[in-house]
């Protein structure tokens, strides 16, 4: 769990740089999207700012704020994993994880999400951004550290032996198939 609670904070960390960079990030997206004579439909997934960065960026700025988007996405992606990983988890710690996931799924439409209170990501976008453009895209990122922080809140509170038991039952079942392995 205390690896999964610093890889959480180590994101955190990116984003907040990532967050100060914004108006960065926005100008990035309507360059790329003007070179790919996509200005009207909004940025509805991962896998198009990816598309976007390999296909029609341009500078080395845009380049460098759209891949540490995508980055973040990454490390996100890996630690849905690792979350995974920890333990079977409780229904409550399944539909957490399961949201996470599809959130950062690259071909997931981000297009009618939006961060609320507190987050602020979305009020630092104009009218029409925040409602036909950016709105989705700029939100992805706090909402799954939200639902990250709150599949750990969760996790902490279930009892010691059941994240014990389980990776005893892991190892278990392990030495079993092995010692079938050698018979």
């Amino acid at each position: 769990m205390n690896e999964v609670k610093e890889c959480l904070r180590n994101i955190e960390q990116t984003y907040k740089i990532f967050q100060q960079q914004q108006f960065t990030f926005i100008a990035a997206l309507e360059h790329t999207r003007e070179d790919a004579h996509d200005k009207i439909r909004p940025v509805a997934s991962i896998g198009q700012v990816q598309a976007y960065m390999d296909h029609h960026c341009n500078n080395s700025t845009d380049r460098r704020i759209l891949l540490m988007f995508l980055n973040i996405c990454s490390e996100l992606s890996k630690l849905c994993q690792k979350l995974e990983a920890l333990h079977p988890g409780t229904s409550v710690t399944n539909n957490i994880l399961e949201k996470c996931k599809l959130l950062v799924s690259p071909s997931n439409d981000l297009s009618t999400i939006r961060a609320k209170y507190p987050h602020d990501v979305v009020n630092h976008l104009s009218c029409d951004e925040a409602k036909n453009h950016y709105g989705g895209v700029v939100s992805l990122i706090p909402i799954v550290l939200d639902c990250m922080k709150a599949w750990v809140a969760h996790s902490e509170k279930l009892p010691r032996n059941f994240l014990h038991n389980h990776g005893q039952s892991e190892t278990s079942r392990a030495l079993k198939v092995n010692l079938q392995r050698i018979s």
